[in-house]
């Protein structure tokens, strides 16, 4: 006959407690992901952008598993990025002259950490959804929109409403702070401002930034589909 002890019954109950919070940490996910795909299907309330006519400034939105990005033409309508994101920011400073910027905003530890989806670590996860005022912007210079791989979404604005978007990206990026080289020679890591959340993600701030313009986007846009599905 087997003898139950006190330690067996603690490590019952530890059995219980640890698949208790494993159903708990379930359930929480699931109610996440579900009410992100529910409220980024409906449609916040903004003012339509005007008409994009003759003068429409070109620019994109990029994808990939795990992040969004805005791409911009380095001068359009008045707008000048490369006092922004100079090359001297760069490892290799030629990479300056290619015309377009991608530019996203997110989590610091998150950004460094996983520059590619195999990278995520649920860690680095739990850390950014908490909370973190650790915020950076990243930019790419590119030669082409295309370049940068991923799926590719192109947006036609008027001047009127590109300038929107710009002084919302503008805004998130904390001028003269500290930059530090990125992933690759042609790409570079900005201090930003705002705090990253699992509420406040690096997708729901580009689909903030597209609604400031005027875009037709989903009222809460965590994930990248919640902000492509859109476009």
């Amino acid at each position: 006959m087997m003898m139950v002890t006190n330690e067996t019954i603690s490590w019952r109950r530890l059995g219980h407690v640890a698949r208790g919070a494993a159903v708990a940490i379930g359930l929480i996910l699931f109610g996440y992901f579900g009410l992100g795909l529910a409220l980024g299907a409906i449609p916040r309330t903004t003012i339509p952008a005007p008409a994009a006519g003759a003068d429409a400034v070109t620019l994109f939105v990029e994808s990939s598993a795990v992040h969004t990005a805005i791409i911009v033409p380095k001068q359009a309508a008045g707008v000048d990025w490369r006092d922004w994101a100079p090359g001297q920011d760069l490892r290799d400073p030629r990479y300056a002259g290619f015309p377009f910027l991608a530019i996203g905003w997110g989590e610091a530890g998150f950004f460094r950490e996983t520059p590619h989806w195999r990278d995520v670590k649920p860690g680095t996860i739990l850390h950014a959804a908490l909370g973190s005022d650790r915020t950076l912007i990243h930019v790419d210079h590119l030669p082409l929109p295309r370049a940068n791989g991923g799926d590719i979404r192109m947006i036609r604005l008027s001047p009127q409403a590109y300038r929107k978007l710009v002084a919302f990206i503008q805004a998130s990026w904390r001028r003269g702070g500290r930059h530090d080289p990125g992933y690759d020679v042609y790409d570079a890591f900005y201090e930003a401002n705002g705090r990253y959340s699992a509420t406040h993600t690096c997708n729901s701030w580009t689909g903030d930034a597209l609604a400031a313009a005027g875009v037709r986007m989903g009222w809460w846009t965590p994930f990248p589909w919640t902000v492509t599905w859109w476009l």
